[in-house]
């Protein structure tokens, strides 16, 4: 049974990546995974060309990867592609961010990935791929979004050095980074903190529509690192040759427009 699992999939990226999946992909079921069950159930309803199966699961517990494993034994899939879009982020400084969210932010946007990961690369085989959703936050460090840009940081030099790994096994993993996404949860969520104005304005932010196809297209192509938009390719280019401290002044000059 050749099959996608998606996580993060009741919601912006996750979804769209669902429905993109669903019409370019040769596939027997896509595996949709996050916490909101009935969101799960209705992008099942909506995408008619793959069975979609939901699995609703909070990948912060160790319960549910162990329920994901329990699954992936039984079916004994051959999964052609995962993408792990599960994560979220909080605006403001050490101050304005509760431990908790702190915690929970590595916690899915790291452990879970790589968790995941571990957990179906079993069941991956020649020609399958890999799509870990970063950010262009992971380019640089960013005062204000500090956990949540080191997270990416982190996701991106893992998905690098994991390409690398699984060379030999003909298994291609790509590194997605894209700029802002305006028709996505992640700006509301991130706002809900002490400190709201944290970040003022996104400017020349992307679709959600455009970041997954063109994501998918460099995913094809087997390309390390997706920039799926002009803002994300120029930061990535920007932040290879200007220091670091002089990418964080531009970065608050910025926030606060």
């Amino acid at each position: 049974m050749y099959i996608a699992v998606v996580t993060g999939a009741s919601s912006g990226l996750g979804r769209e990546f669902v429905r993109q999946i669903s019409e370019t992909e040769t596939l027997d079921e896509i595996w949709v995974i996050a916490r909101r069950e009935k969101l799960l159930q209705e992008l099942a309803a909506q995408v008619t060309r793959v069975r979609v199966r939901p699995i609703p699961l909070d990948l912060t517990s160790e319960e549910s990867m162990a329920t994901y494993q329990k699954l992936l034994s039984a079916e004994k899939p051959d999964v052609r592609i995962l993408v792990n879009a599960a994560g979220f982020g909080k605006m403001g400084n050490y101050a304005e961010i509760a431990r908790h969210d702190c915690d929970s932010m590595i916690d899915l946007n790291c452990r879970a990935a790589v968790d995941m990961t571990m957990l179906t690369l079993p069941y991956m085989h020649h020609g399958s791929r890999i799509l870990e959703i970063c950010s262009t936050a992971g380019f640089q460090p960013l005062p204000g979004l500090g956990v949540y840009a080191a997270s990416k940081a982190f996701l991106l030099r893992y998905s690098r050095a994991l390409r690398w790994e699984l060379f030999p096994r003909g298994i291609h993993t790509t590194a997605v980074c894209p700029y802002w996404i305006k028709d996505t949860e992640f700006i509301s969520t991130a706002r809900k903190t002490q400190n709201s104005t944290a970040v003022r304005h996104f400017p020349l932010a992307s679709h959600v529509h455009s970041v997954v196809r063109l994501a998918l297209n460099d995913s094809r192509l087997d390309l390390a690192v997706s920039t799926p938009s002009p803002v994300s390719l120029v930061h990535r280019i920007t932040a290879k040759f200007i220091p670091h401290c002089a990418m964080i002044g531009i970065w608050e000059l910025l926030r606060r427009i």
